[in-house]
C-alpha cells in the first residue's frame, strides 16, 4: 500500500491505495491526457459522500469494466442458443 499527499481545493490530504490502484489511476490519467492530480480532483468532485480512497478504487474499477466487452445474454440480440 502506498500513501500519497495531494492538494485538492487548496487542502492537503493523504490517500492510501494499493499499488494496483495507483497503477490504474495513472492509466486513467494517461488515457485522458491529464495529470494525476487533475484526475483525482475530478473523482473528488464527483464522489458524493464516499470517502476519497474508495471513490478512487471505484473509478479505477469502472475504468477497467468499461474496457471489457459485454458478454452475450438471453436479453441481448447477439445471444444464440444451441
Amino acid at each position: 500500500m502506498q500513501k500519497h499527499s495531494v492538494t485538492i481545493s487548496g487542502h492537503r490530504t493523504s490517500i492510501s491505495l494499493e499499488d494496483e490502484f495507483w497503477i490504474g489511476l495513472k492509466a486513467i490519467a494517461a488515457t485522458r491526457n491529464r495529470s494525476l492530480a487533475d484526475v483525482i480532483r475530478q473523482i473528488d468532485k464527483d464522489r458524493g459522500s464516499t470517502n476519497l480512497s474508495s471513490a478512487i478504487r471505484l473509478a479505477v474499477l469502472n475504468f477497467y469494466k468499461a474496457q471489457i466487452q459485454p458478454t452475450p445474454s438471453p436479453d441481448n440480440e447477439t445471444y444464440q442458443s444451441n
